[in-house]
Order: structure tokens, then sequence, then C-alpha cells
């Protein structure tokens, strides 16, 4: 199967076979040209319409990181405490004032989104699969990804997010892996229970 992949076989490995979720990390700090070096690439993968709508809340240290831990379920609250960077992937619900830009072929593209639950819809769609290329770009960059989705996203909203379009829909801890800082590795489903012909 690796030779009907264009990938070359350490790609596979770096992004799949062996990148795995973190649970601890190093105290080796992660840069802003890291993270600019993630959304650089991941901003290329597709969305419908090119809508765009992740967008990333970095919380470092201090006030805001406190703020987030509080909005953590109690197994989560002490690794998130502790990575270097904790990003809030969110989904922006106004993401179609920007569709003029994005998707300028198409000079009635942001009517099509007039209404607000349709829109809240297609935000949470497109960035959730926007987070999925988000976690590959953490992996790309040679970090480990820990994400995470108990917490109290409503609570959360109202906090870090209060003011803005955002809802909230991931917490990712970023880092350096550090020693045992995963689980063993779970089965995954086969082929032939996924894939079939219709």
């Amino acid at each position: 199967m690796t030779n009907a992949l264009a990938l070359s076989p350490d790609a596979q490995d770096l992004l799949f076979r062996e990148a795995r979720t973190a649970n601890a990390f190093t105290d080796e700090p992660v840069t802003d040209e890291q993270v600019a070096a993630i959304y650089d690439l991941v901003k290329y993968a597709p969305t419908a319409m090119n809508t765009q709508p992740l967008r990333v809340v970095l919380v470092r240290d201090g006030e805001p990181r406190e703020r987030l831990l509080k909005h953590m379920s109690e197994g989560n609250r002490e690794k998130t405490g502790a990575a270097p960077l904790v990003a809030v992937l969110a989904a922006d619900t106004d993401f179609h004032e920007h569709l003029p830009r994005t998707f300028p072929h198409f000079a009635g593209a942001k009517d099509l989104f007039a209404d607000d639950a349709a829109r809240e819809q297609a935000a949470r769609f497109n960035a959730t699969l926007q987070v999925g290329y988000f976690l590959l770009g953490v992996r790309a960059a040679g970090l480990a990804a820990g994400p995470m989705g108990g917490f109290d996203a409503a609570a959360l909203d109202a906090d870090l997010l209060a003011g803005t379009t955002l809802k909230s829909l991931l917490v990712v801890n970023i880092g350096h892996p550090a020693e045992n800082a995963w689980f063993d590795r779970l089965p995954r489903l086969e082929l032939d229970e996924v894939v079939r012909e219709a």
C-alpha cells in the first residue's frame, strides 16, 4: 500500500503512523514562527465555497490560561495547565463577511448565508474540517497535539470568546512530547469494515 502513496514514507510516519495524541509535553516553548508555519500550510486545505471559518485563539500563560482551565473537565485540567501552548479552535459564525474576498467569482455568495442558524451550521461543519487540517499541520511542524473535547463550550465561549462571533469546537495542547507522553496505540478498523462499493 505504501507504494500507492506519493507522500514519502517518512512523511507518512510523521503525519499518521508514528504520530500520537500527546498527554504530556516538555517545557520547550512553541514559537510564533512555528504557529505561523502551521497556519501557512493548512490554510490551503479545502472548505465549502472557500469559507475558511476556523479561528485559532492562542492561550499561553497567566490570566487567560487560568480562565481557560476553569472550563476544562477535571481530567483535562492538569495537562492543559502544563502544556507550553494551548489553542482554542473555534468557528466564526460571521465567516460570510469575508466571502466577497475569498469567493470573489460569485457575487451572491454572502447572501446565501443570511439565515443565522444555517450559517452557524456551515461554520461549524467547515471549521471542523479545518480542525483536522490544523492537527496535521501541528504534526508537520514536528510538534505533538493533544486535542480535547472535554470542556464546557458554552462557558468558555461566554468567557474567553465573549464579544466575538466565535464558537469553540476543540481545545488543543501543543508542544514537544515528553517521555511516555502517550497511551498505547488503540486498534483501527480494517479497510473492508470501512470502504465498500455503492
